[in-house]
């Protein structure tokens, strides 16, 4: 009979050769399998997430189970430790606490890229990570009406700027600034370049896993100054599917590629509306999504419906996915943004960036027992 150390060693092969459906790889390979102990209860294992992506958690733990049985344990219980991989941050990085920086944004106005952003940024808050939500939009500021939230940011200490929260989300907007919500920024270039970069280094962001980035449209000054200030993960880009859509959109992409913009993926909204008989309506045609993702050489993230409760929550100040999350948009923007998490993770991967966060960055800890 093996002794109780050779038959842990043996569990610990069997658990060490499931494959992580995000880089396929096995977890050996990976360093994933954190701890593997064998009590009264079962087998308790512990194994590190680069991704908050339930869909994620959920294959890895079926297939963890199926290894575990066929090595003979009965009874597994899977506790979970999500650590985010960390993009690259130099030593004069404006936001050395934030392990991703994401760019969401379009050459085309009106393709409802606020409403992505907003929606996608709290999707990554309900999945368990620590993310920021900053309206880089100067012109038409649009965070504080989509998140229903008003006031002036102060300084605690007289050095940083303290940012509003929301369900759970920092958030930073020129819009929190303005006394007349009316208002208009009459500004040249200098000017927001100078605001946009108060809003990196002077705003107090903390420990963040995911900093999105809400871009004005069109291919000007606040692009230029991120990418010349830090580096970020990548960009998602939004697009509608009508060809008059898609021609300003691929010029975005021309510029990511200029800038060296790494683009994680393609979220196509206002792709079809489903009336009250099931029909479904292509109202803005087909494909332009999958054109624009062929285009850019990156995924299609997913398809958001044409949905009026979207619209209507969105006016109320609270976004869809967390006023109507069982409804057709936010089914759609809650699997894009599992889908952005893997795509994150995969490009650190694929960069050789590592999957270990700094030794100043505590990793968000998801306890769930299986």
């Amino acid at each position: 009979m093996a002794t109780m150390s050779a038959a842990t060693d043996s569990i610990r092969a069997a658990l060490e050769a499931v494959v992580d459906p995000t880089f396929d790889k096995d977890l050996g390979t990976l360093g994933s399998l954190l701890a593997v102990q064998e009590g009264q209860e079962g087998i308790r294992i512990q194994v590190r997430l680069s991704s908050p992506s339930e869909a994620l958690r959920q294959e890895l733990q079926s297939r963890l189970h199926r290894a575990a049985e066929s090595a003979g344990v009965s009874k597994l219980n899977i506790e979970w430790d999500l650590q985010v991989p960390v993009r690259e941050i130099q030593a004069d990085d404006p936001l050395p606490g934030v392990a991703n920086v994401i760019l969401v944004m379009s050459g085309k106005g009106g393709v409802g890229k606020s409403t992505v952003a907003t929606n996608l940024a709290l999707a990554l808050k309900q999945a368990g990570s620590r993310v920021g939500l900053l309206d880089a939009d100067m012109y038409g500021p649009s965070l504080p009406t989509m998140l229903g939230i008003q006031g002036h940011p102060v300084s605690r200490d007289g050095k940083k700027i303290a940012p509003l929260e929301r369900f759970g989300l920092k958030l930073m907007s020129i819009g929190f600034l303005l006394e007349d919500p009316h208002q208009a920024i009459v500004w040249r270039g200098p000017m927001l370049h100078g605001a946009l970069q108060q809003f990196l280094s002077d705003v107090d962001w903390g420990e963040l896993d995911y900093l999105v980035l809400d871009l004005p449209p069109g291919t000007g000054d606040v692009a230029l100054t991120i990418a010349q200030k830090l580096r970020i993960s990548g960009v998602v880009m939004v697009t509608t599917p009508q060809e008059v859509a898609l021609q300003d959109v691929y010029k975005g992409i021309s510029m990511c590629r200029k800038l060296n913009l790494p683009i994680l993926g393609i979220v196509e909204n206002m792709s079809f509306f489903v009336d009250s008989a099931g029909v479904t309506h292509y109202l803005f045609g087909q494909g332009g999504g999958a054109k624009v993702a062929t285009f850019a050489e990156a995924p299609l993230l997913g398809q958001v419906p044409i949905d009026p409760q979207a619209r209507e929550w969105g006016d109320a100040g609270t976004p869809v996915v967390q006023a109507q999350p069982s409804s057709p948009a936010s089914v759609a923007l809650s699997a894009i943004a599992e889908r952005l998490s893997e795509k994150v993770a995969q490009s650190h991967f694929a960069r050789g960036g590592g999957l270990k966060a700094p030794a100043s960055k505590a990793p968000t800890r998801l306890k769930i027992l299986r």
